[in-house]
């Protein structure tokens, strides 16, 4: 970070003790209709204002105030608009969680333009796309970023780590307000059908209007310490990087690298986090194993929003009716074109055992929701149909693609419902009796893992441009974790007189997709099953059996020592395999980081000691994984292995077993 940050010792007490934080008075108003046509930067300027010197931003081994973030923030948005930014007009962000990410981002929406997130993770080509479809004339990165996008014509790039010094020289004093309520804020690319993804533009007015509902709905004060987790390419980052600064609350950054829910167990406590949201998959390692320590790390913890994906009320029971958990649960729902959320469900220990599921619950503050049946007529209660959204959420659409929009953002035709425009989900849903929504399922090949939206139709309509490839189509399967061990499964039909190499058509698509959109399997079928009317049969194939496993998942060994066999029931259990080779790749097997977690919050207990999770991601396979474990001094001095207590335990039952009785 060098000249940009201020290094600094982590403190368990909050930086802004004394500190009285301010929320106007009108956004009480659960309409809140003059707070509207502010932007959030705005309402940021008037906490910087107030109490400048408190902590806005912590992370990255740096923090700075509210008085340096908005300071920063307008010497980057003057050298932005001398660059032709301002409405209407998108800046590129790729950048790890740090402070300056936060600068950048505030430094874009000052300067009046919009700012649109690229995941480093990301292959060269998607981002190479996205620029090219948002016609990004600027894009703010670091130094150590920049090779990741070859030498992007017409695009200028910005080193906001080591170009700092000359954006300093510029006048850090705010700007006059040049965005409006009616102007886009950022745009989020989603996985779309065509085999490309999609743009999906949001308004001010509609962010603005989900941050007033989260900091009047739960009470959110200077107080707060919202811990982020997520990716900024991800939707649900967005609105977590600004609730806490327009009530003089703090964001803590966790360090870039892979998920370890040991280390945001810890950092918790530290800095004495309250708020936190990510998906259900994200959270349960941080509650599993449960024990007091656990317990304990996690009491300040007030309000655990999640999102994404399904919620397991039995994963969560264990801990929510704990005493010392004083937490709620929000369950919120809503998809990125609809500024996110839409609806939420509180759900508290309480209330948690009401449904045998955790309903979508009901709107957000000045947005509608409305239950069809396939003639477009709203439905009565406890009837399916699809969940259409309306209200001042509803985004502006899909970046030049009109066709697309014009499908899912439809004319608004209910008396009644406020807004011109209501937009199609595309999810199956039904009206509780008490006004609640159940959710249902999707109607189309969308599908959620781990709380990324993937269509399954962008995986495909790549494989079907591969040369060796006829036709191919991806399934969802699910092991004995149910949705969170859900897993990509590819079937492909070669072109005749080829062989397809399933390891060459797996580098053809992590040269053009994320990694969680690559599939955990690939399966050569000579010919795909078709339904009557000649389409591709999703069902029987969803019925065909995984094939036998490769010969390197029968390598495993069923009389190996403790240690292995209590290993490789963990990797089984976790990645819901029914047998796994000692030298296969956790990630080849379908592994992800969330799934890492688990295994390394098993592997923890299994050996009763605690190592980075880091060490994981350099032992991939069982016996790498069993010969660092077995290496701890603890499992081997003075014949104390696992292996030798089993042993010794062996030795003792049969003695026992031997002796004669009186």
């Amino acid at each position: 970070m060098a000249e940009f940050s201020m290094h600094y010792t982590p403190r368990i007490t909050s930086s802004l003790s004394g500190v009285v934080g301010h929320v106007p008075p009108e956004w009480n108003d659960t309409m809140y209709p003059h707070v509207l046509s502010k932007c959030v930067h705005e309402l940021f300027e008037e906490q910087a204002s107030l109490f400048p010197e408190a902590v806005a931003v912590e992370g990255d081994g740096c923090r700075i105030t509210f008085r340096e973030l908005n300071e920063r923030s307008n010497m980057l948005a003057r050298v932005l608009q001398k660059m032709g930014i301002g409405p209407g007009t998108f800046v590129g962000i790729c950048m790890e969680r740090s402070p300056e990410m936060v600068v950048s981002i505030y430094g874009i929406l000052k300067a009046g333009g919009a700012y649109v997130p690229l995941d480093p993770v990301y292959p060269q080509d998607r981002l190479s796309y996205m620029l090219q479809t948002a016609k990004i004339r600027v894009l703010l990165t670091q130094d150590r970023l920049v090779a990741l996008f070859g030498n992007p014509s017409e695009v200028d790039i910005i080193r906001v780590d080591t170009e700092w010094s000359a954006i300093s020289e510029e006048d850090g004093r705010n700007l006059e307000p040049v965005a409006t309520a009616e102007d886009i804020i950022y745009l989020i690319f989603t996985s779309g059908s065509t085999g490309r993804p999609k743009g999906a533009a949001v308004y001010h007015r509609g962010f603005t209007n989900l941050l007033l509902w989260f900091v009047t709905e739960f009470s959110i004060t200077h107080a707060d310490r919202n811990l982020l987790v997520s990716s900024l390419s991800f939707d649900l980052t967005q609105k977590n990087l600004f609730v806490p600064m327009i009530c003089g609350g703090c964001l803590h950054l966790t360090p870039t690298g892979p998920y370890d829910a040991q280390q945001l167990s810890k950092l918790i406590p530290d800095y004495g986090i309250t708020l936190i949201n990510c998906t259900p998959s994200a959270f349960y390692p941080l509650i599993e194993p449960l024990s007091e320590e656990i317990m304990r790390r996690l009491a300040s913890l007030r309000t655990v929003f999640l999102g994404g994906e399904p919620i397991s009320i039995g994963r969560l029971r264990p801990w929510m009716t704990h005493p010392i958990c004083q937490a709620e649960v929000a369950n919120t729902y809503g998809p990125t074109e609809c500024t996110d959320i839409c609806g939420a469900y509180r759900m508290t220990s309480e209330n948690m055992d009401h449904y045998d599921f955790v309903p979508l619950g009901r709107p957000i503050h000045n947005v509608q929701l409305v239950i069809v049946d396939a003639e477009f007529k709203p439905c009565n209660v406890g009837e399916p149909g699809e969940l259409c959204v309306a209200g001042v959420g509803i985004g502006a659409g899909y970046i030049n693609d009109p066709e697309m929009t014009a499908a899912k953002f439809v004319p608004n035709p209910f008396p009644g419902i406020s807004g011109a425009t209501v937009y199609r989900t595309g999810d199956q849903a039904r009206w509780l009796s008490d006004g609640a929504i159940e959710f249902l399922g999707r109607l189309d090949h969308q599908v959620k893992i781990r709380g990324f939206r993937i269509e399954l139709h962008e995986i495909e309509s790549l494989l079907k441009v591969h040369p060796v490839i006829r036709d191919a189509v991806v399934v969802v399967r699910k092991g004995p974790g149910g949705d969170e061990s859900a897993r990509l499964v590819c079937y492909v039909m070669p072109q005749e007189d080829f062989n397809a190499n399933i390891e060459d058509i797996r580098d053809y698509l992590s040269g053009r997709l994320p990694a969680y959109m690559i599939p955990a399997a690939f399966h050569i079928l000579p010919k795909l099953p078709l339904s009557p009317n000649g389409k591709v049969d999703r069902q029987a194939i969803q019925m065909i059996p995984e094939p036998d496993a490769p010969a390197a998942r029968q390598s495993f060994v069923a009389h190996g020592s403790v240690l292995e066999r209590q290993v490789l029931q963990i990797w089984i259990n976790v990645l819901g395999l029914s047998q796994i080779g000692m030298d296969d790749n956790f990630f080849d097997a379908g592994g992800n980081s969330i799934q890492l977690a688990q295994v390394h919050t098993r592997l923890q207990a299994l050996v009763k000691r605690e190592f980075p999770i880091t060490d994981m991601l350099v032992h991939t396979t069982i016996r790498a994984a069993v010969a660092f474990l077995a290496k701890d001094t603890k499992l081997q001095a003075g014949g104390n292995s696992i292996q030798d207590r089993a042993r010794r335990q062996r030795e003792a039952l049969s003695t026992r077993r031997n002796v004669r009785r009186p």
